[in-house]
């Protein structure tokens, strides 16, 4: 008997343990914790807090966030500079960002969503749901005089994945690479990244599907809008308005209660100002094409999925924490791990090559990445935004790390690459 209870009571600690250590492994929330918990060196996080002083002491960047997380503790969380410096207001840790192109991962995270629930496959043609789409043209010849074009057939239908993976031939409007895309597009009405003015993403949209490609689908990898119109599409597949289904099925989950696309009245106080460099001096940026303090003004209307979020350091690290996760949050599965590793894998091809391949959200770093040294293990992930902010999440450490500024059309600063090589260090 005595042997009995000693087997029992042995089974029973070897369990405990073991369910200590996949707990440590896969948390389940993302919690303050000390830098020795996790098995970060605390000397070293003062090194890192020394880089992105001396950036603004230097007058580098106006102000900042910065969030380094492992293993689900939160162990740098500061606040360096200003939030508006002609104000003279402070940055404050749940200061909030325009995240732009941040936008992408939490799309793509929602088309995932609804593929996992048997809605569609990832390469079938996005016409079947948007017909405008239907017989896609690539451009042939161009005049400047006039913007007048011919066009050819493209050779196979945009699918899902096309526009997942930035390879369908649409273009990006004003911040596209080639000039005469970009003419084409202005001249269409075509709404890039951000408005205030009351337009739907549905007609933007249609308006798109009627403009010439780049390149034949799935032959070349060229930054698009593709993310505004899977955004269109899953409020077609859902039948409810794409900000409303983000808050209901990722926001809300993931306790992400600081991230919108248009800010209500009480947090539009916290919104960063984007600022650029005149004469040696910070000043407010208006935008050159849209009007910058479109997350709290105009019609607030249009959903851009590509662009047109704005969040918190904590709110999108608690997004990537979910990632690490396998896809689970506090008990709530918003994805499966499978699922993950399909986002996770090389989509793309040899259409990218060297030290990251291309997803279906992310670029993730390749063996040569490694090799090339300071972003990361093999697999980890990352994304950067319009306004000068960063993300990446390292599934092999457990370390994620988000730099948050919000600067456009001023001289380049060191600071994203010091803090990434940075925090990889950390690891004691």
């Amino acid at each position: 008997m005595i042997r009995l209870y000693s087997t029992l009571f042995f089974l029973f600690y070897v369990c405990s343990v073991f369910a200590q250590n996949l707990s440590s492994k896969n948390p389940q929330s993302l919690l303050e914790g000390t830098p020795q918990s996790v098995g970060i060196s605390a000397e070293r996080l003062k090194k890192l807090d020394a880089m992105l002083e001396e950036a603004i002491r230097n007058d580098e960047i106006p102000g900042l966030v910065a969030l380094v997380a492992r293993n689900g503790k939160i162990v740098y969380h500061q606040v360096k500079g200003k939030a508006d410096v002609t104000e003279n207001r402070a940055m404050e840790k749940d200061a909030i960002f325009r995240i732009a192109s941040q936008t992408k991962a939490i799309t793509s995270t929602a088309v995932m969503m609804l593929w996992e629930e048997g809605h569609f496959r990832l390469d079938d043609p996005i016409s079947k749901w948007i017909p405008e789409f239907k017989n896609p043209k690539v451009l042939q010849q161009f005049r400047y005089a006039d913007t007048s074009y011919t066009t050819a057939p493209a050779n196979k239908e945009i699918t899902i994945r096309h526009l997942l993976t930035h390879t369908s031939g649409l273009g990006y409007g004003m911040i596209d690479g080639d000039e005469r895309m970009r003419m084409i597009y202005q001249k269409a009405g075509i709404v890039d990244l951000y408005t205030t003015e009351d337009i739907s993403i549905a007609e933007n949209v249609k308006h798109l599907a009627n403009l010439p490609l780049h390149h034949h689908p799935g032959e070349k990898y060229t930054y698009s809008e593709g993310l505004d119109v899977l955004g269109y599409f899953v409020e077609i597949i859902s039948g409810m308005p794409f900000d409303k289904f983000l808050k209901e099925r990722i926001f809300d989950p993931l306790e992400m209660k600081d991230t919108w696309f248009y800010l209500p009245d009480e947090k539009s106080n916290r919104l960063v100002t984007v600022h650029k460099k005149e004469n040696e001096e910070w000043v407010r940026y208006a935008g050159n094409f849209y009007d910058a303090d479109y997350p709290i003004k105009g019609a607030k209307s249009f959903f851009s999925g590509g662009a047109g979020l704005s969040s918190t350091a904590k709110d999108y690290a608690q997004f990537l924490q979910m990632y690490l996760n396998g896809g689970n949050w506090n008990g709530k599965r918003l994805l499966s791990p499978l699922t993950i590793q399909t986002i996770m894998s090389n989509q793309i091809g040899d259409l990218w090559s060297g030290s990251k391949h291309y997803g279906l959200a992310f670029g993730v770093v390749t063996a040569d990445g490694v090799a090339e040294g300071g972003i990361g293990s093999e697999g980890t992930f990352d994304w950067g935004g319009y306004f000068n902010t960063q993300y990446f999440a390292d599934p092999q450490t457990g370390i994620i790390g988000i730099l948050m500024k919000q600067t456009r059309d001023s001289p380049a600063e060191d600071s994203a690459w010091k803090f990434r090589q940075m925090v990889f260090s950390l690891i004691d």
